[in-house]
């Protein structure tokens, strides 16, 4: 029998990585940490059309319940039960399940959990939605072994409203790399020819996409490129429809495929990133880290990951004004400020060991 120490991943979809950024820390955790331990991931068996028994070196474990929606509550409810049984510690993702925390602890197991941002502050939630996860955010606070804060912003909220210290583990961004053009990709994005602004985003509200669009409606001489999931809900659907007609707009599907989604990323002028519900977000690091000048939200959150040194605006006209006005000087000195804060900061063996720390204990 194998004396490693057993841990458990709960909280996401699955694996291989598809939907978001707890997926992708999930990959990258079970890439560095199998090594060391056992790991089993929990996964959704009606949103995984191609169950695979493993990925890397983690076991895969199916659950007859969707991740999200109305049953996410139970799928998470079940990932917990089951991890109490068979593990020694649980890495969870997000507080959906939190508020089953106090029967997991009766099992005296390791319990470190990642609230990620602030979900109930998220517009797309309605009032009761958004009063229950606070109430369940709260309730995994107090009763989970390790809070960890992936932004210095959680962290004092952390404080702030609950008294519980966390620790504070970001996310990494080196596993991207800068793509060669090809002619292939240049027929298909005939726009990499010249410069362009990126955005890649969850199409919600909260990620202010339509302020994004409307600062670049106001500005019709710079080109912006958004890719993100417009046919998920009426919202995006309904913003699609608005913007698309705009001949200095490319509003793209999701791209899942990390060397396209690098070509378009790393060849753009300027990153913009209107993420407002807090926490570090992966895209932003993976941004930085492949060089490229940022302009984002002007929220805590995002000054704390870019250490106050990007280019921030509250509005579609400060937006609009800051791509008129800064210059492909000021950009290219942003490129190098980004890269030389990734490098330092956003590092997946340096984010892999303090998780693993953190499941020893």
């Amino acid at each position: 029998m194998s004396s490693r120490r057993k841990v458990s991943i709960v909280g996401i979809r699955g694996l291989p990585p598809r939907y978001g950024g707890f997926e992708t820390l999930a990959h990258f955790l079970v890439e560095r940490l199998g090594e060391k331990m056992d790991v089993t991931v929990y996964c959704s068996g009606p949103d995984s059309p191609e169950r695979q028994d493993s990925y890397l070196s983690a076991r895969l474990k199916y659950l007859p319940i969707r991740a999200n929606g109305a049953q996410s509550i139970l799928y998470d409810f079940a990932a917990l039960m089951s991890s109490c049984i068979h593990e020694d510690a649980i890495l969870v993702l997000g507080v959906s399940g939190g508020i089953f925390f106090p029967f997991a602890r009766l099992f005296s197991k390791q319990i470190v959990l990642n609230i990620g941002g602030l979900d109930w502050q998220r517009a797309k939630w309605g009032k009761w939605a958004s009063r229950f996860l606070k109430l369940s955010e709260a309730v995994a606070i107090k009763w989970t072994n390790v809070s960890v804060a992936d932004n210095a912003g959680i962290a004092a909220y952390l404080k702030a409203e609950y008294g519980r210290d966390s620790v504070l583990i970001e996310y990494g961004g080196d596993h991207n790399s800068v793509p060669a053009i090809t002619e292939e990709r240049r027929q298909r994005y005939p726009f990499l020819n010249a410069p362009y602004a990126l955005a890649v985003a969850r199409i919600q509200a909260d990620n202010n996409v339509e302020m994004v669009l409307e600062a670049f409606s106001q500005t019709p001489n710079q080109v912006l490129v958004m890719v993100g999931n417009w046919t998920n809900s009426d919202f995006g659907r309904d913003l699609k429809a608005k913007y698309s007609d705009r001949s200095n707009m490319h509003l793209l599907d999701a791209i899942y495929d990390l060397e396209e989604l690098n070509t378009l990323r790393a060849h753009c002028a300027v990153y913009v990133h209107g993420h407002s519900a807090g926490g570090t977000a992966p895209s932003l690091v993976e941004a930085m880290y492949l060089s490229l000048p940022v302009v984002a939200f002007d929220v805590n959150y995002n000054r704390e990951t870019t250490e106050n040194t990007a280019l921030y605006f509250k509005d579609a006209a400060e937006l609009a004004e800051l791509m008129n006005r800064v210059s492909p000087v000021e950009w290219e000195k942003q490129r190098t400020v980004m890269k030389e804060i990734a490098d330092r900061r956003y590092r997946w063996s340096i984010i892999a060991e303090k998780y693993a720390d953190q499941l020893n204990d």
